[in-house]
């Protein structure tokens, strides 16, 4: 992925509704929802959700396709692992196992990760 790319990514899911709704498509899979659903299930009005959506779209992180009279939205996976890609890939002098979340790979968290949790809580 480029720089430029990776920014664009960055940035549109940098503003919670935008980061709400491709969350809801990545959980979504390959089949996607349609707009209406993703607007009922957020609880958006039709203008904020195409305005967001717009933005993804731009950033190239979602796409969709006509049903009828429908538009479904699904994530763009492609870009999704290209900007983790991006983001991990000198990660630790190379060694990518250990740039595993701690849970992923068995690992209680550090000392900073529990005071961040016992801060929010």
């Amino acid at each position: 992925m480029e720089k430029s790319s990776a920014i664009a990514a960055l940035a549109a899911l940098a503003q919670d509704t935008r980061l709400d709704i491709f969350r809801l498509l990545v959980q979504a899979g390959r089949e996607g929802l349609p707009a209406g659903q993703i607007g009922d299930r957020l609880g958006l009005p039709s203008a904020t959700l195409s305005f967001h959506l717009t933005q993804l779209r731009h950033a190239d992180l979602v796409t969709f396709r006509r049903e009828g009279r429908s538009l479904i939205y699904m994530a763009e996976f492609e870009a999704m692992n290209g900007l983790i890609g991006f983001l991990t890939e000198n990660c630790c002098g190379g060694d990518r196992a250990a740039c595993l979340p701690a849970e992923a790979a068995g690992c209680a968290p550090g000392p900073a990760r529990q005071t961040r949790r016992k801060l929010s809580a």
